[in-house]
């Protein structure tokens, strides 16, 4: 009876150690980052979702996010306008860069630089002619989309006297900034932007509570450091040929050309590229 008694009475003293058991296995996984694999296949799975979407909502939700990227020149101008004129005015003026990069990937809106990264990832997983094409249909869309977005917002603002004539004087020398070096200086520094910004959307499917965090912290480095982002300079850019100051051909062939270009080998070569080579070899394809 007593052997019966002791047998009946083992698991009940080893069920609190299994529990406890699972219980710290559980908060060692909650405290245990995300692999590799796991970011690339949620951003490959989004980018699959992005290449499904129709021609009208990409530009729509593009059109928007081109609209949205104009507050952060607002912003920008605003603080830059009642700041001091101190030599370290821009630390805080270029917080308000970060304004629309909060709106468009908060809001979920489709921003080209955005796109170099998960829309590259299923064509890099697949490589067939079809996922190639619809790359560049996104592609299109979303930057003619951005584009017209940048360029109304820019056009408004520019042409109506929502603010007191500081305040221009304030976004017409900031806008000034992206347009100075050479062809090669531009291209270089949007390298740099297109580089940070899909570092961004690769870092955001683990930062849970952090998100805000990372997209201020890198979008402010991106407005504080003059590296060039094709939207968001795009809409200063404007800003600057509806003001007269800046000439359309010199937007086009000084400015946007080698921005474009720098954005797509950041985005694409430095992070997706990059990132997928990681995961091809860490599964041993």
């Amino acid at each position: 009876m007593c052997a019966e008694t002791k047998k009946a009475e083992q698991p009940a003293a080893e069920v609190p150690t299994v529990v406890k058991k699972r219980i710290e296995e559980q908060q060692v996984q909650k405290r245990v980052a995300i692999g590799a694999h796991i970011v690339h296949e949620t951003i490959r799975r989004e980018g699959d979702e992005e290449l499904k979407r129709s021609s009208s909502a990409l530009a729509w939700s593009g059109f928007a996010a081109g609209l949205s990227m104009g507050f952060s020149l607002i912003a920008e101008g605003l603080l830059a306008a009642f700041l001091p004129k101190e030599s370290w005015a821009p630390l805080a003026s270029k917080l308000g860069y970060s304004l629309g990069f909060l709106i468009v990937v908060l809001g979920r809106q489709q921003l080209f630089t955005e796109t170099t990264l998960t829309a590259v990832l299923p064509l890099l997983a697949r490589r067939d002619r079809r996922t190639a094409m619809g790359t560049l249909r996104l592609w299109g869309i979303v930057l003619g989309a951005n584009l017209v977005g940048a360029y109304l917002f820019a056009l408004t603002v520019g042409r109506v006297p929502i603010f007191s004539p500081h305040i221009y004087t304030s976004m017409v020398d900031i806008s000034r900034g992206g347009a100075q070096g050479g062809w090669l200086v531009i291209f270089v520094r949007a390298i740099f932007a297109g580089w940070l910004i899909a570092l961004m959307v690769w870092l955001l499917p683990a930062a849970e509570s952090a998100r805000v965090s990372i997209i201020i912290i890198l979008t402010y480095i991106i407005g504080l450091g003059g590296f060039n982002h094709v939207i968001a300079g795009s809409v200063k850019m404007l800003f600057l040929v509806v003001r007269g100051s800046l000439s359309w051909p010199d937007y086009w062939l000084k400015f946007f050309v080698p921005t474009l270009l720098g954005n797509i080998v950041g985005g694409v070569s430095l992070v997706a590229f990059l990132g997928h080579a990681q995961v091809v070899a860490g599964n041993g394809d």
